[in-house]
């Protein structure tokens, strides 16, 4: 009988585990004994930080990152088929949005695979819920492109969307670049653009600000190094 894939929450930065993942949540992690992990390091950093007794050395961890191909998914799919429960684990927040544990959840569905999404903190739902833009309606798009012009490009479509849809748009930066992102937002949309910056999200260092492009062009902030998230939304009134 095939075991099942849990897709297992991450933390999002320095945050109080106690806080952001509810304790039985907790307690089915600690009950598996293979990973398929983004970053080992920091998985095995995270599994001390809910048991300090944790039996890391009589754990498997395998590398599931965006340089995994089918054959290495097939050979961490075939863990399962011959009986393993295993679990997804990100290098924050939750596998499979903006993260290559997506293909392998796809590849488990095939198989008729039980697939088991525990509950944990997304930066991109709490940046959503915290902005008081449109929750109804939104699409996240991940990474934008990084040169121009596509970036100016796409910025502007996203936005004329926004605008036309009522939509939401979310995405996020590689945080060393995210000034450069703010930057480019402020050049590139209309100044009655709301725009919501979600940084650090909970963390004792949490920022969260929703206000117009023209607001924040007014605005002296530095995200650099900091995880943010983005979210946009183009009023037409």
């Amino acid at each position: 009988m095939a075991g099942k894939l849990f897709l297992l929450p991450m933390l999002l930065g320095d945050s109080s585990i106690d806080l952001v993942i509810p304790h039985e949540v907790k307690n089915q992690i600690i009950s598996l004994d293979t990973f398929f992990a983004e970053n080992i390091k920091t998985t095995r950093r995270f599994l001390r930080k809910i048991d300090k007794t944790f039996n890391i050395d009589g754990s498997t961890f395998i590398v599931l990152d965006k340089k995994s191909d089918h054959a290495a998914l097939s050979e961490m799919l075939q863990i399962i088929k011959n009986g393993k429960d295993a679990g997804i684990i990100s290098e924050a927040g939750l596998p499979g949005i903006g993260d290559p544990g997506s293909k392998l959840v796809e590849m488990a569905h095939k198989e008729n695979i039980q697939v088991i999404p525990l509950t944990g903190p997304s930066s991109f739902v709490l940046a959503l819920v915290a902005s008081g833009l449109n929750g109804q309606s939104f699409a996240f798009h991940g990474y934008l492109p990084v040169k121009q012009p596509q970036l100016d490009k796409q910025i502007k479509d996203i936005e004329r969307i926004s605008g036309q849809q009522n939509q939401t748009q979310i995405f996020m930066e590689t945080p060393y670049r995210n000034n450069q992102m703010l930057k480019q937002l402020i050049e590139s949309c209309h100044p009655g653009t709301m725009l919501c910056i979600a940084s650090n999200i909970t963390t004792s260092e949490e920022y969260i600000k929703t206000k117009t492009i023209q607001e924040w062009k007014k605005t002296q902030i530095d995200l650099h190094k900091k995880p943010t998230v983005f979210a946009l939304l183009k009023q037409n009134r």
